[in-house]
């Protein structure tokens, strides 16, 4: 894949070709197309699942076709790209709801959280005050997921299975945050387990924090999922799945 970078223009300054808009549609309509056949065989509604595009790997032309295409969900995993993006896609009118999928330093809390983004990666209670502190400060509550490491691999983000329930809880007493539910990436494909396996475990560790925490309202948000594994996912219950590669295949 080409990958088109240009991060200095603004969301209306640069178009990409014709050819490149185009397969950036098709792209977009063949991945809603894999989503409904995989929300049939899991007797769900398409409705049910929302298209995060991933879109750390390109600049903001190819990301304004994504969006003219009709993803209006956007995923960041820089924040400073995020912020960039945010500005670019605000001056031109364009509106999209911001993920954050990276990691969030407590640094950049306040710049980020200007975005209204749903804050997928909360992993500490470090974190979680750092972004209670600014979302109380601007008024506005902050969505987050706890992201959890569902592989044993420990330079994968994400708080451990075993110390989710201690974040749950400390979360859940934050005034400034709203627990969406939980975020998690299979592992590696190289490690040769079924993806649909991990996606279980997290299936069934919101259920029994939905369970414990009553408080939580369900914990109704699964982010699981990529573009080489989602389809899995949603048979496991996700209903926000990240697709990056999958949108901007084949563009010059």
């Amino acid at each position: 894949m080409g990958l088109i970078t240009n991060e200095s223009a603004g969301a209306g300054d640069q178009q990409l070709p014709e050819h490149d808009r185009a397969r950036c549609r098709e792209n977009w309509l063949a991945v809603q197309a894999r989503v409904k056949k995989a929300c049939q065989l899991a007797g769900r509604t398409p409705e049910s699942v929302r298209i995060v595009g991933v879109t750390k790997y390109v600049g903001l032309p190819a990301t304004t076709a994504l969006v003219e295409a009709g993803c209006t969900d956007l995923g960041e995993s820089r924040p400073q790209a995020l912020w960039e993006k945010a500005a670019a896609f605000e001056e031109a009118g364009l509106a999209v709801r911001w993920h954050l999928i990276g990691h969030l330093q407590r640094n950049k809390v306040a710049r980020t959280l200007t975005c209204r983004p749903l804050v997928q990666t909360l992993d500490s209670e470090r974190l979680a005050r750092a972004v209670d502190r600014e979302a109380q400060a601007s008024g506005h509550p902050c969505e987050v997921l706890v992201e959890v490491n569902l592989s044993k691999d420990a330079s994968r983000s994400g708080v451990a299975v075993t110390e989710v329930d201690a974040l749950v809880k400390s979360v859940l007493a934050l005034p400034g945050l709203r627990l969406r539910g939980l975020m998690g990436m299979a592992s590696h494909p190289e490690a040769g387990i079924d993806p649909r396996q991990e996606f279980s475990r997290l299936r069934v560790l919101r259920d029994e924090l939905a369970e414990r925490f009553p408080q939580a309202g369900g914990l109704t948000e699964l982010s699981m999922g990529m573009s080489g594994d989602f389809e899995a996912a949603i048979l496991e219950g996700s209903t926000i799945i990240r697709i990056g590669s999958a949108l901007f295949e084949g563009l010059r």
